[in-house]
């Protein structure tokens, strides 16, 4: 994984409550083994019409908003199933922080540990987001290291996050990558178990 600590892009606004996994990958989209190539069919069926042409009206589809790093969206973002799919798409389409007023649980775990930022704010911040965002183009600097999300109009928000999850993502480690870190332990350890 690569290390995240500042993220600064135009936030892309997406204004819905209760963002299920399926919305967010669906699940015809599931046969790939590999964790890449799924962005493309990030909330396919908000993007995309029947016929396959692009749904003018969703967020995403909004040339403002490509290159886009950072998604803002309402409570409860994730829930449903636990497929870790779901992130996949999410940072294969380029986003590398979701910021939100809630997530489901296995959805945070799935993000932080497939090496996305999702940020919990308080519901009138992440409406004072959403509503700039859809005024214009709103870009946020996201600074890890100081827990702070800054709006290009000097407006700061302070987030909490696990010194667990904080520090796996600012060295960009996976479970496995911080297990190398005790490998000298390890092998100590199994040496003296077969001595």
């Amino acid at each position: 994984m690569k290390p995240i600590n500042h993220i600064e892009s135009v936030m892309t606004p997406l204004d819905r409550k209760n963002v299920d996994t399926d919305q967010i990958i669906s699940k015809e989209f599931l046969k790939r083994i590999e964790r890449t190539g799924f962005g493309k069919y990030l909330f396919h069926h908000w993007r995309f019409r029947p016929d396959g042409t692009p749904a003018e009206d969703f967020v995403l589809n909004d040339p403002r908003f490509n290159g886009s790093e950072i998604l803002v969206a309402q409570e409860n973002f994730g829930c449903g199933s636990s497929r870790e799919h779901a992130p996949w798409a999410i940072q294969d389409y380029g986003f590398n922080v979701v910021i939100a007023p809630s997530f489901a649980d296995i959805f945070y775990n799935n993000c932080v540990k497939n090496g996305i930022l999702p940020i919990r704010l308080a519901h009138a911040e992440v409406d004072e987001l959403i509503h700039k965002g859809q005024q214009r183009p709103y870009r946020l600097e996201v600074n890890l290291e100081e827990q702070t999300v800054t709006g290009e109009d000097g407006t700061h928000y302070g987030f909490t996050i696990d010194p667990y999850w904080k520090e796996m993502l600012l060295k960009g480690w996976d479970e496995i990558a911080l297990t190398f870190q005790y490998e000298s332990y390890i092998a100590a350890f199994e040496a003296k178990q077969f001595a």
